[in-house]
C-alpha cells in the first residue's frame, strides 16, 4: 500500500494543491514605512492608453504590449525575444504616436515601486502589470560586457538582470521621449 491510499486527507490535500491556481495580489508596505518610489501624483493619465511620468519627461504605455483598455484588462501581455521586441517597438502605434521604442534599462528602473511586489510598479499608474515571478521585461540596453546579453527589469519584486538576446519569454513596455 502507497502512502497516500494510508492517508485520505493527504490525498484531499496533494488535490487541492493541484487544481488551485495561486492567486497573489500586490502587497506593499505602508508610505510611513517606506516612502513611494512612483507616487501616483507624479504621472499625468492622458486617459488614452499613455501616462507621461513628471520626473523623467517620458511617456509610458499603461499596458505591456498585448492588453488594452483602460485598466489594461483587455488581452494578455504578449512576450517577444529581444529583436521582435525592438521590432514590436518600431511597427506600434498608440495614441497617435508612432516614435514608440524600448526602453533602457535606466528608464525601466524609474517606474519600478520599491515599497511594493508582485508587481514592484505603481498599479493605479500600470494596471495589469503581470504579478507572478519573475514579470520580466526587455530593456534595449545590450549588456556591454556579454556578447548576445541584453539587461531586463523584473516587476515581481524589483531589479535588474541579464540574459541571452535569444530568450523569447520577456514582456514589452514600451517608451517614448517627449519633445
Amino acid at each position: 500500500m502507497n502512502r497516500l491510499q494510508m492517508c485520505p486527507p493527504c490525498l484531499l490535500w496533494l488535490l487541492l494543491l493541484v487544481v488551485s491556481v495561486p492567486v497573489m495580489a500586490q502587497t506593499c508596505r505602508s508610505e510611513s514605512e517606506t516612502p513611494s518610489t512612483t507616487p501616483t501624483r507624479d504621472f499625468t493619465d492622458h486617459g488614452d492608453g499613455t501616462v507621461t511620468h513628471h520626473a523623467t519627461g517620458l511617456m509610458w504605455m499603461k499596458c505591456s504590449l498585448g492588453q488594452s483598455s483602460a485598466d489594461c484588462s483587455s488581452g494578455t501581455p504578449a512576450t517577444y525575444g529581444w529583436a521582435d521586441a525592438l521590432q514590436a517597438a518600431d511597427a506600434t502605434i498608440i495614441a497617435g504616436y508612432s516614435d514608440w521604442r524600448l526602453p533602457n534599462k535606466n528608464e525601466l528602473l524609474s517606474i519600478l515601486e520599491y515599497r511594493c511586489y508582485a508587481p514592484a510598479i505603481n498599479a493605479s499608474v500600470f494596471p495589469g502589470t503581470d504579478s507572478s515571478w519573475p514579470s520580466w521585461y526587455w530593456s534595449a540596453s545590450p549588456k556591454a560586457s556579454s556578447l548576445n546579453r541584453a539587461w531586463i527589469v523584473f516587476f515581481y519584486g524589483g531589479g535588474a538582470g541579464f540574459v541571452s538576446q535569444d530568450e523569447d519569454d520577456k514582456y514589452v513596455r514600451l517608451v517614448r521621449s517627449i519633445q
